[in-house]
């Protein structure tokens, strides 16, 4: 007798999760069993683990032609998340599990050879779109801490094939995701004390800070470029829900996993120069998101700028005005949210001590130019503060020295100007769009005379002069200020005078 048993699950697109519906169809004849609808080799597998999980769950797995449809058909579908459904579907249409029990649920998970169910990524994207469907989702336990984060959906663990049967035939329900009662609290962030001196670096981090900009540190080894860009998280605001949302959504596809202890702080990302294009933007046969998706509504540290490959540093440039980056492949596209702050450091000349007081470098004029040309000018136009960061005076690091600001205190100032921001255009000043721009950072007669000098003596981009109001309106904000007032624009051009190269900075 035919038998037709209909399951749902979700499939991995990027950052979405779309629904499949898994239809099981058996019929009369030699046994054997069948996948259509675009399944790759690992779902193609899942035949075998599901036969074996089947039996030692003490269930029959039946001698019949066993059709199995994954619909959407034009969807790829890849992984062990389909296991599961499967395997329901298939007890489902033999009649060993009522049909009209899985109704109202989705199911994710891979089956081992005994029955037990095995994580599988991707289960927070999954859980938020199983919630705007209204269904109870059921995923292994060892993906439940993560699913918890989706706090108004329904989500059920199971450790076994056999504990998911007694749920839904009504005999044992599952338990409710819960977060990991093992996490601890998240560690935190470096603190701004302990950089000493560099009042114009320090500066430079809260406008930074404040405002969403892009920053780019340049100075000798040693003078404390990293140690100020590992401090900029600790002034940062903590995430909200909805931006934490977005980032563990990004890191539950990447394969990394989610820490539960840190979901709500901001990505810091620091990868290696050695890192490729794909590393960095993001890609693969199935795509994933790369670093610059992973720091999304964080921060994306690149240090030792001129080390990197250009055609690597080149992928950031359309990232850094969009927020998205589309990976595109012969077979799919995905697109992966990419609004980070990008802070950088760079020495500034191979040997790393051109300018510097002691006349150490011995780099010609040639070898320096070379080096600094590697970071390209249109690359270094999207950056909003250019930053000279000089060597720290000895006496300034002494253990009995006064410390720096905390980062309590600066964050505090942060969060002002940041409110201040949201309540006047929803979005900080770095991302208004042009007209925006024009519309709240307008200047008076006399300074925007001043700005226009500016940019013709310097030979600056539009983007360029556009970036530098952004940053006086920061500054004005930092100072709890309804205008942009002569001080506050004389300093966002202190920021955007000369780029590190030597050159005057061009689109």
């Amino acid at each position: 007798m035919a038998g037709l048993a209909i399951v749902h699950g979700r499939a991995r697109a990027g950052v979405r999760a779309p629904e499949v519906t898994v239809e099981v169809y058996m019929s009369g004849g030699l046994p054997r069993m069948s996948m259509v609808g675009l399944p790759q080799a690992a779902v193609r597998e899942s035949k075998d683990r599901v036969r074996a999980a089947i039996r030692c769950a003490q269930f029959e797995f039946p001698p019949r032609v066993t059709t199995v449809n994954l619909a959407p058909a034009d969807l790829p579908k890849g992984g062990g998340r389909f296991d599961l459904p499967i395997a329901l579907g298939i007890l489902a249409a033999s009649g060993q599990l009522e049909r009209t029990a899985l109704a109202g649920h989705e199911f994710l998970g891979e089956l081992g050879l005994a029955g037990e169910l095995r994580a599988v990524d991707g289960v927070l994207p999954a859980a938020l779109a199983c919630g705007e469907a209204g269904r109870v989702l059921v995923v292994p336990a060892a993906n439940g801490a993560e699913a918890a984060l989706a706090r108004d959906v329904d989500v059920r663990v199971a450790r076994t094939l056999s504990e998911v049967c007694a749920h839904v035939s009504g005999q044992r329900p599952l338990p409710r995701a819960a977060a990991d009662p093992e996490a601890g609290p998240a560690p935190g962030a470096p603190d701004l004390a302990d950089v000493r001196g560099q009042l114009r670096a320090r500066r430079a981090l809260e406008i930074a800070a404040a405002g969403g900009h892009h920053l780019l540190l340049s100075g000798s080894p040693g003078c404390g470029k990293t140690l100020l860009a590992s401090r900029l998280p600790g002034i940062l605001p903590e995430a909200s829900e909805a931006e934490a949302l977005e980032t563990a959504a990004i890191a539950s596809i990447s394969g990394r996993g989610i820490d539960p202890a840190r979901w709500r702080q901001r990505p810091f990302r620091a990868p290696h120069h050695t890192a490729s294009a794909i590393a960095l933007a993001g890609g693969g046969g199935e795509p994933r998101p790369g670093e610059i998706s992973l720091a999304h509504n964080g921060i994306l540290f690149l240090d030792e700028l001129p080390e990197w490959s250009r055609h690597v540093l080149e992928v950031l440039r359309e990232p850094l005005e969009a927020g998205t980056v589309t990976v595109s492949r012969a077979a799919r596209q995905a697109q992966f949210p990419a609004r980070f702050q990008l802070v950088a450091a760079m020495n500034p000349c191979p040997c790393g001590w051109a300018g510097d007081p002691s006349g150490r470098c011995q780099c010609s004029a040639d070898a320096v130019q070379r080096y600094r040309m590697r970071v390209s000018g249109p690359l270094l136009d999207r950056i909003d503060l250019h930053v000279d960061v000089p060597r720290v005076a000895p006496a300034e690091l002494r253990p009995d020295a006064q410390p720096g600001e905390p980062s309590a205190a600066v964050r505090a100032r942060v969060e002002a100007a940041r409110e201040r921001q949201q309540a006047r255009a929803g979005v900080l000043n770095a991302h208004l769009d042009q007209a925006d721009t024009a519309l709240h950072c307008r200047l008076g007669a006399g300074d925007q005379a001043l700005l226009e000098r500016a940019i013709d003596g310097l030979q600056l981009s539009a983007r360029a002069m556009h970036r530098i109001l952004r940053v006086a309106r920061t500054i004005a904000d930092l100072d709890d200020s309804g205008g942009i007032r002569s001080a506050h624009l004389a300093e966002a051009l202190g920021y955007r005078g000369v780029d590190p190269r030597g050159q005057a900075m061009t689109a």
